[in-house]
């Protein structure tokens, strides 16, 4: 996908992207993550999808939430999962079946309804994106999404999606892991206080 301006110094790139974080939802990431602590606290599973960088993204996050709150509430364990990090099972299914259904085929194994199916795309118009999404709604799943430019077709598939405000996908992808980070703290910073007061309530 072509940036749409042209980056000469690092200043320019930085104050675009200044500008572009100043436009970002916070509200709607906030409630991300109310949406991810109500996973959590059924005992759901959260699924993550994405492509390219979205992919590193996807393990990147995948890691933080299930690794990063392993000590925050005595144990309990946060359940989730990157489609992307099995590369046999992901070339298995674009050999067979279709890189479009590289992530809806595994979710017919796995998701059920109330988990939460998490989709990262830059553009939000990756095939494999929407039929994962539509494989969630389909089931019963919640469906949430981080994009940029206008939102993409994956848009109107999500409960919650938040739109980068941007055309340029480095910018996307830049705000996309601080959009990830935030949501990481948020969630960490709030199952951490449940066990402290649990803690002095017992």
């Amino acid at each position: 996908m072509r940036d749409s301006i042209e980056i000469s110094d690092a200043n320019q790139y930085f104050r675009e992207l200044q500008r572009v974080i100043v436009s970002l939802p916070k509200d709607g990431i906030n409630q991300i993550v109310d949406t991810l602590l109500g996973a959590y606290d059924a005992g759901r599973t959260v699924f993550l999808c994405g492509n390219g960088g979205s992919a590193a993204l996807a393990s990147h996050f995948a890691c933080d939430l299930g690794k990063g709150t392993a000590y925050c509430n005595g144990g309990k364990r946060f359940r989730v999962l990157s489609l992307n990090d099995n590369l046999p099972t992901l070339t298995a299914w674009a050999n067979d079946s279709g890189y479009e259904n590289i992530f809806s085929e595994q979710l017919k194994t796995f998701v059920q309804p109330q988990d939460v199916v998490f989709a990262i795309s830059g553009s939000g118009n990756s095939e494999n994106i929407l039929n994962a999404l539509q494989l969630a709604r389909e089931t019963g799943a919640a469906t949430v999404g981080i994009s940029g430019f206008q939102g993409g077709a994956m848009k109107p598939l999500c409960d919650l999606c938040i739109v980068v405000p941007s055309d340029d996908m480095q910018i996307v992808e830049d705000l996309h892991l601080a959009i990830a980070h935030s949501i990481f703290r948020i969630v960490q910073t709030r199952i951490s206080r449940r066990a402290i007061k649990a803690t002095c309530l017992a």
